[in-house]
């Protein structure tokens, strides 16, 4: 008979066999696993699977190939509990980057606000290039604008991050169907990738790594997801470790221009840092003359500089209520607010997917089906993307045919296809006449 704690090993060996299973794993007989190309990339460890570092791999392949048949496997050692259980951190860069594999089914995909575009992104771009190894990279800004804590609207956003970061400008895409982490996994899952890398900041590592890997098979099917951290950010470290659009927002509101100007880089000129200056300046509804004079509240711009605030401010119900909707600054998800804990909140998008963030990554959703022609009053709607966009464009535009969810679909494209119609009567009326 067998004894208990036999049984509970052996159910722990058959839940790390279903987890390699569904990553595509095969075992090699001594407990540990291998990809598709017959790498060592992880082992079982107390019934989980564990990933390893390259050089663990070589010592364990040596191991098996010097071990005679039925001989027990040598130990390895543990594996660094920093890297997360699906990754399989890259030996020599630390365990914040991670090996991609070297194949033309692994897309590395960054999504992020980057509003305002910062040096500290540049740090973060340049990452993801190395994990990338020479493959697919794709860079998606998101979409949500508001004057708090996303001043600048996506083409502006998109324009600067270009000129910033030139290396990169033909993997920044500018896309309005990409809205969430969901979006642009779904999309790389159609392009027919296999693995994706998602590089995100340290902080937000294990956010996307749960919410990620939870609706795989089911949102989307992919072999291997990773979510590798580009690095520790710190908030209250100089340079470009502790640079984040949260200062930056806040050197504009304090009309810190030299601040300001340390969170860009280089190949942005001073003429053209002023000028994103400006537009943070401008998308915060701010104007010059009342920089210093007003009054604003810092838990609202840049939460993660006075959490004392906002935490008060949460716990006396004012803010994220049950039944509010709610953006995630990270993701991009929408939801309604299902559960308040402490310092954080369980949401639900209209797809019935469920999220949780933490208060300080969450803020208040208002633009429901982004129709309105003006965003807010007097100013018009100039998302990109959006059904109001399409109207205030179709009201500046003498002519232009009447809206419809196709002509948002085409682009915009309507007009044009209008144009090119009555151009083929003209032609046709000539032709006839002859």
């Amino acid at each position: 008979m067998k004894s208990f704690f036999k049984f509970l090993s052996e159910a722990s060996e058959s839940q790390a066999a279903m987890q390699a299973k569904k990553l595509g794993l095969r075992g090699d007989g001594h407990g540990g696993w291998v990809d598709r190309a017959g790498k060592y990339v992880a082992r079982t460890d107390k019934g989980k699977l564990k990933f390893i570092d390259g050089r663990q791999a070589a010592q364990q392949e040596l191991g098996a190939a010097k071990q005679p048949t039925g001989a027990a496997p040598t130990p390895q050692p543990k594996a660094s509990p920093q890297a997360p259980a699906s990754a399989s951190p890259k030996a020599s860069k630390g365990a914040s980057e991670e090996q991609a594999p070297e194949d033309g089914d692994t897309i590395t995909i960054v999504f992020g606000r980057f509003n305002p575009p910062t040096v500290g992104h540049e740090k973060l771009l340049k990452s993801a290039k190395r994990i990338s190894t020479g493959g697919a990279i794709k860079i998606y800004p998101s979409r949500t604008q508001d004057p708090k804590k996303n001043p600048l609207d996506p083409n502006t956003k998109v324009s600067y991050m270009r000129k910033m970061f030139p290396e990169f400008g033909e993997v920044i895409i500018n896309d309005p169907d990409m809205k969430s982490i969901f979006d642009v996994l779904v999309n790389a899952d159609k392009d027919g990738y296999s693995n994706v890398n998602i590089v995100v900041g340290s902080d937000r590592q294990s956010e996307f790594e749960n919410l990620a890997q939870k609706y795989n098979n089911d949102l989307y099917q992919f072999d291997l997801i990773r979510v590798v951290s580009a690095g520790v950010r710190d908030a209250d470290a100089e340079g470009v470790e502790g640079m984040s659009a949260s200062k930056m927002r806040k050197a504009v509101m304090d009309d810190d221009f030299q601040s300001f100007r340390r969170g860009t880089p280089k190949t942005l000129d001073d003429g053209d840092t002023q000028n994103l200056f400006n537009s943070v300046r401008q998308g915060m509804g701010v104007k010059k003359s009342k920089l210093k004079k007003e009054s604003y509240n810092l838990w609202e711009i840049a939460p993660k500089f006075d959490q004392r605030t906002l935490r008060e401010n949460y716990i006396a119900g004012k803010i994220f209520r049950i039944g509010d909707k709610v953006q995630n600054l990270n993701t991009g998800l929408i939801g309604e607010v299902m559960r308040r804990g402490t310092n954080y909140l369980i949401c639900v998008t209209e797809e019935e997917y469920m999220f949780k963030s933490w208060i300080k990554d969450v803020m208040e959703y208002t633009e429901v089906k982004m129709d309105r022609i003006q965003r807010t009053p007097g100013k018009p709607n100039t998302l990109t993307g959006t059904t109001g966009y399409f109207k205030y464009a179709e009201k500046m535009t003498p002519g232009a045919i009447g809206t419809g969810k196709e002509n948002i679909q085409a682009g915009g494209k309507a007009y044009a296809i209008n144009f090119i119609n009555k151009y083929k009567k003209i032609k046709e009326s000539v032709y006839s006449n002859v």
